[in-house]
């Protein structure tokens, strides 16, 4: 792998999500910048969707991203909250599976976790499942913000917990 990495990474997982989308029937359209919020935008049925894209890897049977931006420069290394308003949809790419995974950021707090295996301690209850995400939430439009107790739940998408038979899937 070259020298820098980290954005060999990220280039792997841009084309893995590319691949995936253009399997789902999705048109995929490049920025002609690397300085966006984003890294794709995904098309179909005259809809657009502004994807970023991140690559992680499994930790203990999970993937776990932190909606945040990151950079470094002569002063340091910096880090800010992503603004959720710029993306519609967050894909992760995991090299261990070779699976991308979505999901709408506005849906979850400052992070989320996506379970690969099952917990070692059998834990069902709060836990989102890798495979439950598998499907994009599509028409984006659709979907809302609802609110519970425990967590937050996407209508007209892939909720934890939702079985396979119940979430509303777009082809």
């Amino acid at each position: 792998m070259r020298a820098h990495h980290t954005k060999n990474k990220g280039d792997v997982g841009v084309l893995r999500a590319q691949a995936d989308l253009a399997e789902k029937g999705f048109g995929v359209l490049l920025p002609l910048t690397e300085h966006e919020a984003f890294d794709l935008v995904a098309y179909k049925g005259g809809t657009f969707s502004r994807i970023q894209v991140k690559y992680r890897s499994a930790v203990d049977g999970a993937v776990e991203i932190h909606f945040r931006t990151s950079w470094a420069d002569r002063k340091g290394t910096h880090s800010l909250p992503m603004n959720k308003g710029d993306v519609d949809l967050v894909c992760i790419y995991c090299p261990d599976t070779r699976r991308c995974y979505y999901l709408d950021p506005k849906c979850f707090g400052t992070a989320v976790k996506l379970r690969i295996s099952p917990a070692r301690n059998n834990q069902t209850k709060g836990v989102y499942l890798a495979d439950d995400f598998l499907d994009i939430p599509w028409p984006l439009s659709s979907a809302r913000i609802e609110q519970g107790p425990s967590k937050a739940k996407v209508a007209g998408s892939n909720p934890a917990g939702a079985t396979r038979a119940s979430r509303k899937r777009f082809r």
